[in-house]
């Protein structure tokens, strides 16, 4: 039986490009797999507590000798690993804001990426390395190579960096929409019809994905 791990992060709900993405790959996975496991979490209406001193200090000391707070700090980590782990698709819906991505996931990434489940660096073995992530993605301009902000696109290249430090990094797909602010941003309106044929495109896109799963 598969099993889903449904992961959005946009601050919005009606109107969120990367929602919509997201639901649509998770609606057509879910029909396509009518036994999976379906898990879903909004990191946007229900955050993970970010990182602080007392999770750091947890991470240095066995869990024997974890003070209460600790382990109350513990357990929160320790529920995200397992989900992650029990998942054979991950499906991230991640917004650009400010160039990358939503605090919100950098917080979650935070938590579940620890010595339970990072590549050993001798084998190159891990727990999720036969994980298949894919990352809906909407960005409100184009940092397509030769945009002149192509080089401002922190969102793409710091996942792919930071999911490789567990391995899922190797089967990682990403579903985009571009321009998904030429409907509200006057300046960009000339890009509208750019927009709507990119999210046409990210839509078809999920789709696909989502039945190859």
């Amino acid at each position: 039986m598969s099993a889903l791990l449904h992961i959005d992060t946009s601050v919005r709900h009606e109107g969120s490009v990367s929602r919509e993405l997201s639901a649509a790959f998770a609606d057509h996975w879910r029909r396509a797999n009518p036994d999976g496991r379906y898990t879903y979490r909004d990191l946007a209406e229900k955050p993970v507590p970010h990182l602080n001193g007392l999770t750091l200090a947890t991470k240095m000391v066995a869990p024997a000798d974890y003070t209460p707070e600790q382990a109350a700090d513990a357990a929160v980590s320790q529920e995200l690993v397992d989900e992650l782990l029990a998942a054979d698709v991950v499906l991230l819906g991640v917004p650009m804001y400010n160039f990358t991505i939503p605090s919100t996931l950098k917080a979650w990434l935070d938590r579940v990426i620890g010595p339970s489940t990072t590549v050993d660096r001798q084998t190159g073995d891990g727990p999720l390395v036969n994980t298949r992530v894919v990352a809906a993605v909407s960005k409100g301009g184009s940092y397509a190579p030769g945009a002149p902000r192509a080089d401002f696109d922190h969102l793409e290249p710091y996942l792919r960096k930071v999911l490789s430090q567990v391995g899922l990094d190797r089967n990682l797909q990403f579903v985009t929409a571009e321009f998904t602010l030429a409907h509200l941003d006057p300046a960009l309106a000339s890009f509208r019809d750019h927009a709507d044929a990119s999210l046409a495109a990210a839509l078809e896109s999920a789709r696909e994905h989502a039945l190859a799963s």
